[in-house]
């Protein structure tokens, strides 16, 4: 029977040294032997954050519609697009980048609607040319730039596109809110067109290109330190805790999903009644100084749109987007502003009431 041998903790480490050096010359000696290296060559790795250059948005954009149509989808197309130009520009550590790493983000997030792929593609990037601190306002930036612009955009509408370029101008909307499934849904609402048309596909393939140019707008400028954050959280949100408390972190409205479970618009006043169709009733005070009040009845629960337009026909303030209200009479209170909360220059505008197929406006007169 084999006799055991206790040995003491200073002998099992001089024994596991002793056998470590072993290994090493071992090996040691292999290569002097083979004359090749036991290991594969140490490469050098790109420290971050990564490079940036100046890149033209018309061209990216350009490629990251192409990529959406192409099987990179939304958050690769974005991502790709701008990995691809500074491939150009610079080279490596771009070249052979896979961009595929994006391609979860897709439909918000493998098809869950949460947030919106092309935003995941923009901030991607972002995150990788600009340091932590510096970032938050960059991407804070290009997420509520999505959240209160009109999209697609005017130039992303009059683009030429490769890909199915027999599809027109599409009508835009206010997405007013960072998540796939209300932005996607308020404007197959507006639009009228189904979750598979191509147009609600070529609508997110334009968007891919509108956020993939204004990503580079914005490291554009901050690489030259010309960056001016212009985002501010809507005023809403201050009074739209009822389903998280206060004791959260978000920047983003919750009126787009949470209208129908007790969170209607802060600005909106039920008065009542049981009118029987819709009607949008003149401003007053019309002129107004200060604010002015738009009054409106809803015959049956419907989704609303409630828009403020200026003289050109261009959509200054969404104050109301694709929203379901019961059936009554409202009151709206305009104070002047537009969809990024900014005060808009004196003159007329126009309010306009949408609900299915009636549509009525009204003159506003604002003499600041």
């Amino acid at each position: 029977m084999e006799e055991k041998k206790t040995i003491t903790r200073k002998e099992f480490l001089a024994n596991s040294s002793k056998i470590a050096l072993g290994a090493v010359v071992g090996v040691a000696g292999i290569n002097l032997l083979t004359g090749n290296k036991a290991f594969a060559e140490t490469k050098e790795i790109q420290a971050w954050p990564y490079p940036w250059a100046t890149l033209d948005p018309v061209i990216v954009r350009q490629n990251a519609h192409a990529l959406y149509w192409n099987g990179q989808d939304c958050a690769s197309g974005v991502f790709g697009a701008l990995v691809q130009a500074l491939d150009t520009a610079i080279g490596a550590p771009w070249t052979g980048f896979p961009i595929e790493v994006m391609l979860f983000g897709r439909g918000g997030g493998v098809s869950w609607g949460s947030l919106c792929g092309t935003l995941n593609g923009g901030a991607a990037l972002i995150s990788l040319v600009v340091d932590k601190t510096n970032s938050v306002a960059l991407i804070n930036e290009l997420w509520g730039w999505y959240t209160t612009e009109n999209l697609p955009s005017t130039a992303g509408n009059s683009a030429m596109y490769v890909d199915h370029p027999e599809i027109g101008v599409l009508p835009q909307n206010v997405a007013g809110s960072p998540l796939c499934h209300p932005s996607v849904s308020q404007w197959c609402f507006a639009s009228s067109f189904t979750v598979t048309s191509n147009e609600r596909k070529e609508r997110c393939g334009r968007i891919a290109g509108d956020i993939a140019a204004k990503t580079v707008e914005i490291l554009n400028a901050y690489f030259a330190s010309t960056f001016v954050a212009t985002f501010t959280d809507p005023a809403g949100n201050a009074t739209c805790m009822g389903c998280h408390s206060t004791n959260v972190m978000t920047h983003m409205t919750c009126a787009t999903c949470h209208t129908q479970t007790g969170y209607p618009h802060t600005a909106v006043a039920e008065l009542g009644g049981s009118p029987s169709g819709f009607e949008i009733e003149n401003a007053y005070p019309n002129p107004f100084f200060n604010s002015t009040k738009i009054n409106f009845s809803v015959p049956t629960s419907s989704k609303i749109r409630l828009e403020i337009y200026d003289m050109k026909g261009q959509l200054v303030n969404s104050l109301i987007d694709s929203e379901v209200m019961n059936t009554g009479v409202y009151e709206y209170e305009w104070n002047g502003t537009n969809n990024s909360g900014n005060e808009v220059a004196g003159g007329i505008y126009f309010a306009r009431l949408t609900s299915g197929n009636f549509m009525k406006t009204v003159k506003i007169n604002f003499a600041k």
